[in-house]
């Protein structure tokens, strides 16, 4: 009979290596074929101390910001228009100007990517409508009526670079200013002294018929662009050698055309003027 204390060991190595055996073999490997979703990373704005918009269009505070995907919570409302004129387009908080801008519903994708960007140092065209946001509530002339001067607090504008009262043809424009003289008038002058040095007086009536981009474009350079403003000296071309947060070379029209006028002038541009 055999020994029970030579039997026990076997016992037990018999039953350790049944134990292992039914587990299942080590990962030799790790696998390849396992996708990950590529991480959802949003741009934003950077101006504001407080707040932020982002662009998927929607607008919170710096602090609330998601620390991985830099995206603003989506608890908000997207595409908020908060404290800002739809009339003038223009706003008076710049992220709430790109969060409004960024609807398309507002702004056309079709319109913005074919616009050329103002200034020289960035010369071209817009990439994608964030971009153009974010450029145009920063640097509009909408609502300044100059230099550091603002008509009011909705100065933040992202209307599209385009004259809507525009509509009129190159025939019935010059039907509708069959007698007036077209002058351009000298840096700093207002139509009412353009027009005197020729001998005749400037005609009001007439100022809305050259306050369009196309007529602008005729008579003036605009080599940085034509774009809305609401001076009272409109339209009018600013001077090459103006400061350069005026826009040097830019031609401006009024958004308003009730706000025309023969009498306004600026020392940094010069005026189209129509005169009888």
């Amino acid at each position: 009979m055999a020994n029970p204390r030579l039997l026990l060991p076997r016992i037990l190595c018999a039953a350790a290596a049944a134990f292992y055996a039914c587990l299942p073999a080590p990962v030799s490997a790790i696998r390849k074929d396992i996708g990950l979703a590529a991480p959802i990373i949003c741009r934003r704005t950077v101006q504001g101390r407080h707040l932020i918009s982002d662009d998927n269009g929607y607008v919170c505070s710096a602090l609330s910001i998601d620390p991985w995907s830099r995206c603003c919570p989506r608890t908000g409302a997207r595409f908020s228009c908060q404290g800002c004129n739809l009339d003038l387009q223009c706003c008076n908080s710049y992220e709430y100007c790109v969060s409004c801008c960024l609807n398309p519903s507002r702004t056309k994708e079709a319109d913005v990517l074919k616009l050329k960007v103002a200034k020289p140092v960035t010369a071209g065209t817009y990439a994608n409508i964030f971009d153009f946001c974010m450029g145009r509530c920063r640097h509009s002339s909408a609502s300044v009526v100059h230099e550091n001067a603002y008509l009011s607090d909705f100065h933040h504008c992202f209307l599209v670079q385009q004259n809507s009262s525009a509509g009129s043809t190159e025939s019935n424009f010059g039907s509708r200013l069959d007698g007036i003289n077209v002058i351009l008038g000298r840096q700093g002058e207002s139509c009412s002294s353009a027009c005197k040095a020729k001998g005749q007086s400037c005609v009001p009536s007439r100022l809305s018929e050259l306050n369009k981009c196309q007529i602008l474009q005729k008579y003036m350079r605009c080599k940085n662009g034509c774009f809305p403003s609401l001076g009272p000296d409109q339209p009018a071309e600013v001077v090459d050698e103006a400061p350069k947060n005026l826009n040097p070379g830019a031609c401006l029209y009024m958004q308003m055309d009730d706000r025309l006028t023969c009498d306004g002038s600026h020392r940094h541009t010069r005026r189209l003027c129509p005169c009888a």
